[in-house]
């Protein structure tokens, strides 16, 4: 049988089925988070908000990779992708990414009131964000809370039951406003910072179940 050359008609037309293929792939993962994917589908992205560290005030940052596990209309989903958290003072922005690294959503939460952005949508508004999120996502993260359990208190205002490590005397687990969070790594530094967090709830006996790795 005779050997066709590399660059021959039928090698190049697997190639390119092997690329479409490759990219349907990732395309596919990138849909997963529920909103519209941007990048490699050809849709918008969002442009990545101002930092919230102006005129002297600190801001504390966090980036790293979030999973959502939750129900809509009865049916279990997943999504999952980057994330990056800046606060200063009472007010947090958070940008949600996909896992191609396109901005898919900007949730802003302030005293005055949250909004949500999404590619090609206007602003979504209201008194609290939980609800902004939960009807334009499907899902909400408690954004309020993780302002404080993401450096390991309890959020002031309501009760709160925290175990420590006996070992260590860390944080293990804290239980607010019907979540349980379990603080499962820190990193190895001083002042201790926690890495790795899962945070479940079952509210109407639907749950939802946040899983947060943080890489810096």
């Amino acid at each position: 049988m005779t050997e066709r050359p590399l660059d021959c008609p039928v090698s190049r037309a697997r190639s390119r089925i092997g690329h479409a293929a490759r990219l349907g792939r990732l395309v596919l993962i990138a849909a997963t988070m529920g909103i519209a994917v941007g990048g490699m589908a050809g849709c918008a992205s969002l442009k990545a908000p101002a930092s919230l560290a102006q005129d002297g005030v600190a801001a504390q940052t966090y980036h790293g990779r979030f999973a959502v596990r939750y129900e809509q209309h009865g049916e279990p989903r997943n999504t999952y992708g980057n994330f990056a958290w800046e606060q200063a003072g009472e007010t947090i922005t958070v940008q949600l990414l996909d896992p191609l690294g396109q901005t898919q959503a900007i949730v802003h939460s302030a005293p005055r009131g949250a909004s949500l952005e999404l590619p090609g949508k206007a602003p979504l508004t209201g008194p609290r964000l939980e609800d902004v999120m939960h009807d334009a996502l499907g899902f909400a993260l408690p954004v309020a809370g993780l302002r404080y359990w993401l450096q390991m208190q309890p959020a002031p205002g309501s009760t709160a039951q925290m175990t420590r490590d006996p070992t260590s005397g860390r944080p293990a687990s804290l239980r607010q406003d019907g979540w349980t969070i379990e603080y499962q790594a820190y990193f190895d530094a001083d002042p201790v910072r926690v890495k790795r967090l899962n945070l479940t709830r079952t509210l109407g006996g639907t749950p939802l179940d946040v899983r947060l790795v943080i890489d810096e």
